[in-house]
């Protein structure tokens, strides 16, 4: 089983990679110089490391999150970066209102939008599903129907100026595992979603890009915090994921796989052997870390 998946994963990943990601379009930082970006979650993590890249590549930045003391050393340092501009909306994707005003607060700065990248989420728990229907309602409306309401909100501004959204999202919302089963039915509602609007989009000749991405175990403080004591992965770096987001959306992908071996590994075993790679998953657990 070990050698399986030190020999044989990479390997299919590799096939993978190349099918997916050969393309003769090059990302270039110019690309994003000038633009109006949007980013969510942007205080830690990921977000935080976007808006970072964002602005060395000096593009206009409005950033969300709920902390705002920590919204405000962010935008702080992504105006020493060389963000063309930067400012910051705090509040709660909780609030069913709170999607608007940072629409509105793009249309009062800018008066346009070019990106948005939707990259919050709720804080949840890894373990065995405690029956709590409640907590699986407020996840949905956090890792997912805000992320809707954005869109619905952002999409005008996007249609006149022909841009990009930009939707992460999580192997768990690919694939089934244990221990995340509300965070994991967000992401596959996602998936759904998102995947249904883009059709739709081709179908009505919409020139919005969407790509979703696909991200596997990630060394940011709160996943780290959330999985560690249970998995046997090694987490990848969130700057170089954060990159590759900004990058998949630019060139306006369908879908990233980051880490793209590991991610499009799965993915390809989850649809020609589903039984065996659920074995493969459970086998890379320390259940006996788990307390329920």
């Amino acid at each position: 089983m070990g050698l399986l998946l030190k020999v044989f994963i990479p390997l299919l990943g590799l096939v993978l990679a190349f099918y997916f990601y050969s393309s003769p379009e090059n990302f270039k930082e110019e690309m994003l110089r000038g633009k109006r970006v949007v980013v969510t979650g942007a205080s830690s993590g990921i977000g935080e490391q976007m808006a970072y890249h964002l602005a060395r590549m000096e593009a206009h930045l409005l950033l969300t999150a709920r902390t705002e003391a920590k919204l405000q050393k962010v935008v702080e340092r992504c105006l020493e970066l060389g963000a063309a501009s930067a400012r910051y909306v705090s509040g709660s994707m909780e609030d069913t209102k709170f999607p608007e005003v940072v629409v509105k607060e793009v249309e009062n700065t800018w008066g346009g939008l070019d990106m948005l990248i939707l990259n919050h989420i709720g804080s949840t728990y890894f373990n065995y599903f405690n029956g709590d229907v409640d907590h699986v309602r407020k996840l949905l409306e956090i890792n997912f129907l805000s992320y809707v309401a954005m869109t619905v909100s952002a999409l005008p501004m996007l249609k006149e100026s022909e841009g990009s959204i930009v939707v992460v999202s999580s192997v768990a919302g690919k694939i089934s595992s244990p221990f995340a089963a509300p965070y994991s039915a967000t992401k596959f509602a996602l998936d759904g979603f998102f995947s249904s609007l883009r059709q739709e989009f081709i179908m009505e000749k919409v020139n919005v890009s969407i790509t979703l991405c696909i991200l596997s175990y990630i060394d940011t403080e709160s996943a780290v915090r959330a999985v560690s004591h249970a998995i046997h992965n090694t987490p990848a770096p969130k700057e170089e994921c954060a990159l590759e987001i900004i990058k998949s959306g630019v060139l306006r992908w369908r879908e990233l796989h980051y880490p793209s071996q590991a991610v499009g590994s799965l993915l390809l075993l989850r649809d020609i052997t589903p039984n065996f790679l659920d074995s493969l998953i459970r086998s890379s657990y320390k259940v006996e870390n788990i307390r329920r």
